[in-house]
C-alpha cells in the first residue's frame, strides 16, 4: 500500500508547483479561478495560495468583510473597484484604515472620480504607482489636480474613454497651463492612455513628452486635432519610448493619416521600441522597410485597418524583425494564403495572430500558421476568404500543444 508520506513534498516544492499552474494563463481571470479552485483542496494549499494572491475585485457588500479579507491574503497589491456600486467614497475611506502595500486601483466603469474617498485612502496609502481610471462617466477637470496632489509616485495612468469631460473651474480654459502642471507634478510617469480625450491637440502632446522623462508607453488620443507631424515632434522628445499606440478617426481610405518622412525618422530613432501599434492609418511599404532596415526590436506589430501597404513591406519588415510575438493585420486586404505560408516561415516566436477580415485569406492558410509557428496560442480568422476559424485561446483544438 502506499503511504500518504510517499507523496509528500516540501512546503517551497508547492509554492513552485502553484505558482508555475496560476501563471499557465496570462489572463488576469484566470489566474484568480485557478488560485480559488487550488484553495479548495486542502489546508496547505489555502495557506499557499492566499499568500500568492496579488489582486482582489471588490464588490457590492464587501464593506463588512474588509477586516477578514486583508487578514486572510496579506500580499495584495492591486485593487479592482470596477464591479462595484455602492458608495465608493466610504468604501475608499474605509480601506484607509488598513495597512497595505498596495501598488495599483481600478476605478474604471464609475460615474466619477470618488474625490473624498481618494483623499481619505492617499493619506494613510502612499504607495500607489498605477490608476486605472477607464470609462469613467463624467471626468472633471478638478479632477487631474486630485490625482496629482493624491499619488505623485504614479508611474501609469489610465484616463481613457471618459463618457463626458467637464471643464467646470473657468480656469481650465487654460487647459495648456493644467496640462503642464499636470505632467511636472507627476515627473514619474512610464505610461499612460488618454484616449478619447478629445481636447487634446499637437503642443499638449509635446508638453507631455517633454516633461514624462521616464516615460516608455503612449496610448494617444485618435482625434483630428493631433496631426502626424505634431506626434514626429513629440517622438523627438522622447528617444526611450518602448511602445507607440495611435490611430486616425477616419475608416475611410481617403481620409486617412498619411505618415510622414519627419514621423518615419521620428519612429525609427525609437531605438527601444518593442510594441508599434497603428490603427487606420495609411502607411507605405517605405515605413515598414525603413523599420527593417533599422532593425527595431519589435516584439508586437498591429497594422489594423491599415492601407497603402502591401506584402512586399511586410515581408521586408518580418524578415529582419525575427522576434515578432503579437502580429495584427486584420483587414490586409492584399494578403492570400501563399503570403501566409511565407510569412509563417519567418515567424519562429509568434504567439497571437490576427487575421480577421482578410477576404483572400482562406482556412487553408491556418495548417501553415500550426505547422510553422509553433509557439502560437491564439489565431484570429474571422470573416475571412471562406468559413471562418473558430477562435481558440489552447490549440488543443488542432492537436498542438505549444
Amino acid at each position: 500500500m502506499v503511504e500518504a508520506a510517499d507523496f509528500y513534498l516540501p512546503h517551497e516544492c508547492w509554492v513552485s508547483i502553484i505558482t508555475f499552474v496560476s501563471d499557465v494563463d496570462d489572463g488576469e481571470n484566470n489566474h484568480g479561478r485557478y488560485l480559488k479552485s487550488l484553495s479548495v483542496v486542502s489546508k496547505q494549499f489555502q495557506i499557499i495560495t492566499n499568500r500568492l494572491r496579488s489582486s482582489l475585485n471588490l464588490y457590492n457588500g464587501t464593506g463588512p468583510f474588509l477586516d477578514h479579507l486583508f487578514k486572510r491574503f496579506t500580499n495584495l497589491t492591486s485593487l479592482d473597484f470596477r464591479c462595484f456600486r455602492g458608495d465608493l467614497n466610504e468604501l475608499l475611506s474605509q480601506i484607509s484604515c488598513f495597512r497595505l502595500n498596495l501598488k495599483s486601483l481600478n476605478l474604471s466603469d464609475q460615474p466619477t472620480i470618488p474625490a473624498n474617498g481618494l483623499r481619505a485612502f492617499s493619506k494613510n496609502i502612499t504607495t500607489v504607482t498605477s490608476l486605472i481610471c477607464s470609462n469613467i462617466g463624467s471626468l472633471q477637470c478638478s479632477d487631474f489636480f486630485l490625482i496629482l496632489n493624491c499619488f505623485r509616485l504614479l508611474e501609469e495612468l489610465d484616463l481613457s474613454y471618459p463618457l463626458e469631460f467637464q471643464y467646470g473651474d473657468p480656469l481650465c480654459c487654460y487647459i495648456c497651463n493644467i496640462v503642464e502642471v499636470f505632467s511636472l507634478a507627476l515627473s514619474k510617469i512610464r505610461k499612460f492612455n488618454l484616449s478619447g480625450h478629445y481636447y487634446l491637440h499637437d503642443e499638449l502632446i509635446f508638453i507631455l513628452f517633454k516633461n514624462w522623462r521616464y516615460l516608455e508607453e503612449a496610448i494617444l488620443p485618435d482625434n483630428h486635432q493631433i496631426t502626424i507631424t505634431g506626434i514626429a515632434s513629440a517622438l523627438s522628445q522622447r528617444p526611450t519610448l518602448r511602445s507607440l499606440s495611435f490611430s486616425s478617426t477616419s475608416g475611410m481610405t481617403h481620409f486617412k493619416k498619411k505618415i510622414t518622412s519627419p514621423f518615419m525618422d521620428a519612429l525609427v530613432s525609437l531605438k527601444s521600441l518593442t510594441c508599434l501599434d497603428l490603427k487606420s492609418l495609411n502607411i507605405s511599404d517605405e515605413l515598414l522597410s525603413t523599420i527593417s532596415v533599422e532593425g527595431l526590436p519589435l516584439r508586437k506589430l498591429v497594422l489594423q485597418y491599415c492601407t497603402g501597404y502591401s506584402f512586399v513591406g511586410i515581408f521586408h519588415l518580418l524578415s529582419k524583425c525575427k522576434c515578432i510575438q503579437h502580429l495584427d493585420l486584420q483587414s490586409a486586404d492584399f494578403l492570400n494564403d501563399q503570403h501566409v505560408v511565407q510569412l509563417s516561415l519567418l515567424l519562429d516566436n509568434l504567439v497571437s495572430i490576427n487575421l480577421n477580415e482578410c477576404k483572400m485569406v482562406t482556412k487553408s492558410a491556418l495548417c501553415a500558421l500550426v505547422r510553422n509557428c509553433t509557439s502560437l496560442s491564439e489565431i484570429k480568422m474571422k470573416r475571412i476568404g471562406s468559413k471562418s476559424v473558430e477562435n481558440s485561446n489552447s490549440f488543443i483544438v488542432f492537436g498542438v500543444y505549444p
